[in-house]
């Protein structure tokens, strides 16, 4: 089967309403918050539910480790430490110089010293006792590499240990490091992409757009006073152990999320597994992404508000033309007498999305699932193909994305 070319993409709609919480903080510690329709809104931040999304990817086994990355400063110490599990006999200071020196020329980016704060100081036993008699160093950002890539980079350090600077200055080699960190990429690193400032060619361009969440309706920050009590206190002890407050806001959101499926197969390539049709890879990143974007959840202050909610609605479309939010639905805030947002908002997206498809002629070429709870979500039902468990839309939409790979390539 030859490269997929054709242009793709999957849009993941929601509508998802939270009790009183504070999912997202801005600087000042209170819930993040937006202007649109000329009231101020509740809002989720893109990172914040891209980073649940990637959590909810290990957290609840949609993908197996070799399939994921892994985001960090401290790349040189993650690298060593597999250099080391490779071979137990090299020093693991020495597998720290190599670790940061094979990262450096494989990925173009800066490694230096880290710099240590007081309160991040580490004792020299505690350095001791894990072989290391200095701060490993760090990148000077994030850098985001595959499982599959440190093990590659690991084994090729150790093919150069006894002398990694003339065995790196070889075009040949140093070519083999580049292209071991730059190919077979992750499922994480191919949906949410990969920025290197110090060298561009290395970047892999985001398949996945994630929206800013957004209330349908005016939302009003507010402020809860608590009071927690010293359990040492005698009955003539009066008043509280802590005073303190915490702003929290509750709301009907809608949620969106984009994928370019033929970006997504451009970035895994052949996969993981060589022994995999090239749908495979696909399939699997689009099935997982799906799952987790949907039910996972921002985790702000979850141990103080507890507000484990899921999408009350989802509606998701595979087309061929370009991608398209439906937030304009929800230009004009939502105001009911009743209280409830919820029923107002699916209409209204009920109403929207039709009259978007008929004016722009993508309708035909267009395909709709929709996963829905409750009677308030009811005119929703109509819109697609109603599937009754997320298990059920994940696999339909998987298999969807694989036959249209297959008949377009």
């Amino acid at each position: 089967m030859g490269r997929f070319v054709n242009r793709l993409f999957l849009d993941i709609h929601a509508l998802q309403t939270v009790p009183p919480s504070n999912l997202n903080r801005d600087d000042t510690g209170a819930p993040k918050t937006a202007v649109y329709g000329g009231v101020p809104r509740a809002r989720v931040s893109s990172q914040a539910w891209k980073r649940a999304t990637r959590s909810y990817f290990s957290d609840e086994h949609l993908l197996e480790p070799s399939e994921l990355g892994v985001r960090t400063k401290k790349v040189a110490e993650v690298l060593a430490a597999r250099i080391t599990a490779l071979d137990p006999t090299i020093d693991p200071a020495e597998a720290v110089r190599l670790a940061a020196t094979v990262i450096q020329k494989a990925t173009g980016s800066t490694i230096e010293v880290a710099k240590r704060t007081t309160a991040a100081k580490t004792s020299d036993s505690d350095l001791e006792s894990t072989g290391h008699t200095e701060a490993a160093p760090t990148s000077k950002y994030l850098m985001f590499l595959s499982n599959h890539q440190l093990d590659g980079l690991a084994a090729f350090a150790l093919e150069g240990a006894a002398d990694i600077a003339t065995y790196l200055k070889d075009k040949a080699n140093k070519a083999r490091a580049k292209q071991i960190a730059d190919t077979r990429h992750s499922v994480d690193i191919a949906l949410f992409g990969r920025m290197v400032a110090d060298s561009a060619d290395f970047n892999v361009d985001a398949a996945a757009q994630v929206a800013h969440a957004i209330s349908v309706h005016r939302v009003n920050t507010e402020s809860d006073y608590y009071t927690a009590v010293d359990d040492r206190n005698t009955s003539a002890e009066s008043g509280a152990g802590m005073i303190g407050t915490v702003d929290f806001n509750s709301a009907t959101l809608y949620r969106y999320a984009a994928v370019g499926i033929h970006q997504l197969a451009e970035s895994l390539g052949d996969g993981l597994r060589d022994d995999a049709p090239l749908t495979t890879p696909v399939r699997r990143a689009v099935e997982a992404f799906v799952h987790a974007f949907v039910a996972s959840l921002p985790t702000g202050k979850i141990n103080t508000f507890g507000h484990h909610t899921l999408p009350d609605v989802v509606v998701i479309k595979l087309r061929t033309s370009r991608p398209i939010s439906f937030v304009a639905a929800f230009e004009e805030p939502i105001t009911t007498e009743s209280g409830g947002f919820l029923r107002e908002a699916s209409t209204r997206l009920a109403d929207f999305v039709p009259e978007i498809e008929r004016a722009y002629g993508d309708e035909s070429s267009t395909r709709t699932w929709v996963l829905r709870v409750g009677t308030a979500t009811t005119k929703l039902a109509c819109m697609g193909e109603e599937l009754p468990s997320l298990s059920d839309l994940v696999k339909e939409v998987g298999q969807a994305v694989a036959e249209h790979m297959i008949t377009t390539s």
